[in-house]
């Protein structure tokens, strides 16, 4: 009944505070000191920030002029992609040492599913250890990991002990680990939903577990269904070494804010030119067309639109895009446009193993 069933054993690397390590590896004096990478204008957000900064608050994608705020002695350090992209492949053929199973979510993070490994090894938490070790051989940076039965699981166990550690979550141990978890640590729980969580009772992975698949959907849609199968440990997506996007993107930050939509469409033609571009260049089309819209007060509005067919011209895209734009009124002057498209047709559909099927599973394998 079970034997066509996967068995996984599956590591997360995620290298700590990437960026704004690498800076400090290249320049002595910035070590020991809050960092962050990014522009330091008005306009400037923060891509990433040192452990040092992060004691004052300051995180990625906040505001420049805010981080600086929290922290007045942060130094900021212009981004060096060329530099993080070369150290990633460094790090990236360690990987292929230890399997082919390789699918990168980033510069500074991947999955590795070593089931079956170079080595021979059968322990995925030795693994981790002597990958952690050997990318700081190489490179003098830290990574921390995380090891489990699939994909979610070792994700969220990666930030356990971070920073420079690694955290196992053994297959008898899933139940109890997730039901312990803090609802905010679940990954695909922003700050928003979890807020929504609160009121409704949700603190833990137990207290999740507790609602009903009807109640979850009902409540978050789409992502009620994710939220039921992860709480009990199912999560069957495999380790793809080419990740196919669920969707591809363009956006632009504006110097000075736009308070008209007139002003808009202009933008919105380059926009999406460049979206055809790339769409282009990777043989790609689909149906859903988002309108992101970011107000000065750094409010997001996103906006929808499914067609019926596939796009990938700009004409097709920009006529969607405007009437997407004037579907309702502007609510604040904006600092930021972008347009993806999703629903692409690259997309495969994968069915879901239930609860009893893929738990049992998982408590007998020896991991």
């Amino acid at each position: 009944m079970y034997n066509d069933l996967p068995l996984r054993k599956i590591i997360h690397v995620d290298m700590d505070a990437f960026y704004a390590s690498v800076e400090q590896l290249d320049n002595p004096e910035l070590r020991g000191k809050p960092i962050a990478v990014g522009g330091k204008s008005k306009r400037g957000v923060v891509a990433a920030a040192s452990y040092e900064a992060r004691k004052f608050g300051v995180r990625s994608a906040m505001s420049s002029v805010i981080a600086q705020r929290n922290c007045p002695d942060l130094i900021f350090v212009k981004a060096r992609f060329d530099r993080y992209k070369e150290i990633s492949q460094t790090i990236r053929k360690i990987f292929y040492d230890y399997t082919d199973l390789v699918e990168p979510l980033s510069l500074d993070e991947a999955y590795l599913d070593v089931t079956v490994n170079k080595k021979g090894n059968p322990s995925a938490t030795l693994i981790a250890k002597e990958i952690r070790q050997r990318i700081l051989e190489k490179t003098g940076l830290n990574a921390s990991a995380g090891i489990s039965i699939n994909k979610f699981i070792a994700k969220v166990a990666s930030d356990i002990n971070k920073p420079n550690g690694q955290k196992t979550v053994n297959p008898e141990e899933v139940i109890q680990f997730l039901e312990d978890l803090d609802i905010r640590k679940f990954y695909g729980v922003g700050k928003v939903t979890a807020e929504k969580m609160y009121k409704l009772g949700v603190f833990t992975g137990k207290d999740l577990k507790s609602k009903s698949l009807e109640f979850l959907t009902e409540t978050f849609g789409k992502s009620g269904t994710y939220y039921y199968h992860v709480v009990r440990g199912i999560h069957t997506s495999a380790v793809k070494p080419h990740r196919i996007p669920k969707s591809v993107g363009a956006e632009r930050t504006f110097n000075e804010n736009l308070s008209s939509e007139i002003f808009m469409l202009e933008r919105l033609d380059h926009i999406a030119k460049e979206l055809e571009r790339r769409l282009k260049k990777s043989d790609i089309a689909g149906k859903t067309v988002t309108l992101k819209i970011k107000y000065s007060d750094f409010t997001l509005n996103t906006r929808s639109k499914t067609l019926p067919y596939f796009i990938a011209d700009k004409g097709l895209i920009l006529e969607t895009a405007k009437e997407l734009l004037y579907q309702e009124e502007l609510q604040n002057s904006v600092r930021l446009l972008g347009i993806s498209l999703a629903n692409l047709n690259t997309e495969k559909k994968e069915k879901p193993k239930t609860e009893k099927e893929t738990i049992s599973v998982q408590l007998k394998f020896d991991f």
